[in-house]
């Protein structure tokens, strides 16, 4: 199972310095991917969460790819912002670039203030989703001049539309920092949607947080990724028995604030690493 990390690319702490950082110290420690998210016009609902500066992720993993040599990716680039024959192409380019480092992890967006920036509509945003993935895969099979390779898409979200999603068009499941018993039930219910559409059952590759403390947290009170290293280590483990073939830790807790303290992350970071290695799992 391979563990990759979710990279702030936004908040008051970030510059192209900052992420380069971030770049060579996740590959140091031994991580095998790393993502970024997506947002284009920074309105206040995304901005109260994810400020400004917000780098763009295709244009910042084609310059990280230059001097990283593990896996990129993004988690999750908003599909129904950008037309699909751009994202079919800006994907392919990427992927050419780095030497098939890259995976397109896709979602539907949240944030309603941005959508009506952008002149798209929320109401439509599930639908433009599926209209871009079918379109993207098109544009890559059926046009030479696209060159993508073998790029895997995984698809966000956890309704039942999410999974059917995830099922029909879709190379993985990634659901975002949820519980690990309810990515176990939405695992169950994606099989169940499998029989129904008599498809594949797509790999899992998770998102979790990141954030270790001193003490046990409560069961009932936490999500996957969080509370002390023992039940950071379990998490891990019980989604590696779930069928996870990658599994990405996000140590972004909410604060941008955080961003001028990448050390405190990369700290947290270093002992998964070290302790995932001293428990005889391979990362890779």
């Amino acid at each position: 199972m391979q563990l990759g990390v979710n990279v702030p690319n936004f908040g008051p702490g970030t510059d192209p310095g900052r992420l380069r950082d971030w770049a060579q110290t996740v590959e140091g420690l031994g991580y095998g991917r790393l993502l970024v998210s997506d947002h284009v016009a920074i309105t206040p609902d995304v901005a109260s969460q994810y400020p400004a500066p917000f780098y763009e992720p295709f244009t910042l993993l084609s310059w990280l790819a230059g001097f990283t040599s593990i896996g990129l990716g993004t988690t999750v680039l908003i599909a129904p912002y950008r037309h699909p024959l751009l994202v079919a192409r800006m994907a392919a380019n990427l992927n050419a670039l780095s030497g098939g480092r890259f995976v397109l992890g896709l979602g539907v967006g949240w944030a309603r203030q941005e959508f009506e920036a952008l002149g798209v509509d929320f109401a439509r945003r599930g639908k433009l989703t599926d209209e871009l993935i079918r379109d993207v895969r098109a544009a890559w099979s059926d046009d030479d001049d696209y060159r993508a390779g073998d790029i895997p898409i995984w698809v966000g979200g956890g309704s039942d539309a999410g999974l059917r999603r995830a099922v029909r068009l879709g190379d993985a499941w990634h659901p975002l920092r949820q519980r690990v018993d309810r990515m176990r039930t939405g695992l169950q219910r994606l099989k169940e949607l499998a029989d129904e559409e008599s498809l594949p059952v797509p790999g899992f590759a998770p998102r979790i947080l990141l954030r270790l403390t001193s003490l046990p947290l409560p069961e009932g009170e936490r999500v996957a990724g969080e509370g002390s290293l023992d039940q950071v280590l379990g998490d891990l483990e019980e989604l590696r028995l779930l069928g996870a073939t990658s599994v990405v830790l996000d140590p972004f807790s909410g604060d941008p604030a955080e961003t001028e303290r990448p050390q405190n992350a990369w700290k947290d970071l270093a002992t998964v690493a070290a302790s995932w290695n001293d428990d005889g799992v391979e990362k890779q």
